[in-house]
């Protein structure tokens, strides 16, 4: 009778257990608590916590779970993104995995820093002023006299920086990716996961292609940037990238409409006279060579683009409405080609 008792007492426990780690507090509650473990916290101190959030119904489930796996010294420190919906084996499989809680942002090919500033402050992460404060503000020339603060100097940690003047901003360098950031991240980690980024994807061999060329990192970048926001092919970028060289050695202007709605603001991709006009250092219709600097932060294939033109006969180019490029060979057939498709 007493052997009886005890298999159905043990019996019981095995079913409390199994209800205790393998049923949630609360099936249908799941949004996320963003709960932190400090370091240096326990296993008693983390199952209170957990308990006291009202996450887990009852710490004891949670301690008894972590011992079974013997997992007591292995509990990470993080913040974690859990909810009353998840079962103890779940929340302690994810602290002791180390699962921390991460927010996905996603910068697209193309966007400058104002783009990325706004997203940021449209995410409630970061006002697009802070951006602008540490990697510096776009359009900005900081060797004119400016009350502006400095940016910080991020050359001393990154080489490819070396070469890129330090009166303008980080535009072009922070490389358009997704990443994954941990909540509460400071600004300048997630700049430097970008720049560290940018490193990474521009490898050895297309550095020594750049230098083989004798060009300059910044200079590639600052025709990437241009490629980028002008067309859209693979093919077309090439082409592109071959006519602005060409049109820089032969020192004639570059005249590239992009240029002109950085400086505008205007997503439009028509220009009138009167801006062509602007007096800065981005017109590329008012000033030859390359702009100041880089006009948005360029994907890959445009900075190979950039490196590997495409020789052709063209020396003019436009973009119809409808995203197709039109190659010409001289000015009258570009003049045809707008009267054509830019009615």
């Amino acid at each position: 009778m007493t052997k009886k008792i005890i298999i159905y007492f043990l019996f019981f426990i095995l079913l409390v257990s199994v209800w205790g780690i393998y049923f949630p507090k609360n099936s249908v509650d799941s949004e996320n608590i963003l709960f932190l473990v400090e370091r240096g916290q326990n296993l008693f101190e983390i199952a209170n916590n957990l308990e006291k959030e009202k996450i887990i119904k009852n710490r004891i489930f949670f301690n008894f779970y972590v011992f079974l796996k013997m997992s007591q010294n292995k509990l990470q420190a993080g913040k974690y993104f859990l909810n009353s919906s998840m079962n103890i084996k779940s929340i302690a499989d994810k602290i002791i995995s180390g699962d921390t809680a991460k927010t996905v942002i996603t910068i697209p090919e193309g966007w400058n820093l104002r783009d990325i500033g706004w997203y940021f402050e449209n995410q409630g992460m970061f006002q697009a002023e802070e951006l602008f404060e540490l990697v510096g503000f776009p359009l900005i020339n900081y060797s004119m006299n400016t009350d502006l603060p400095k940016p910080k100097d991020f050359s001393l940690d990154y080489n490819f920086l070396k070469n890129k003047p330090k009166n303008i901003s980080l535009e072009g360098y922070l490389f358009p990716d997704t990443y994954e950031i941990v909540p509460g991240t400071e600004l300048e980690e997630i700049v430097r996961k970008m720049l560290a980024n940018f490193n990474k994807k521009l490898t050895e061999e297309l550095k020594k292609e750049i230098q083989k060329q004798d060009k300059s990192i910044f200079e590639t970048i600052t025709m990437a940037s241009l490629i980028e926001k002008e067309v859209k092919t693979l093919e077309d970028r090439k082409i592109v990238s071959g006519i602005l060289w060409k049109r820089l050695s032969a020192e004639i202007g570059l005249q590239v409409d992009a240029a002109i709605t950085y400086i505008t603001g205007k997503k439009s991709i028509r220009i009138s006279k009167q801006e062509t006009e602007i007096d800065s250092l981005y017109n590329t219709y008012k000033y030859r060579g390359l702009p100041l600097g880089p006009i948005c932060n360029p994907g890959l294939q445009s900075i190979e683009a950039a490196i590997y033109p495409e020789n052709t006969d063209y020396w003019y180019y436009l973009s119809t409405p409808e995203g197709e490029t039109i190659f010409s060979q001289t000015l009258e057939e570009h003049n045809i080609a707008k009267a054509k498709y830019l009615k």
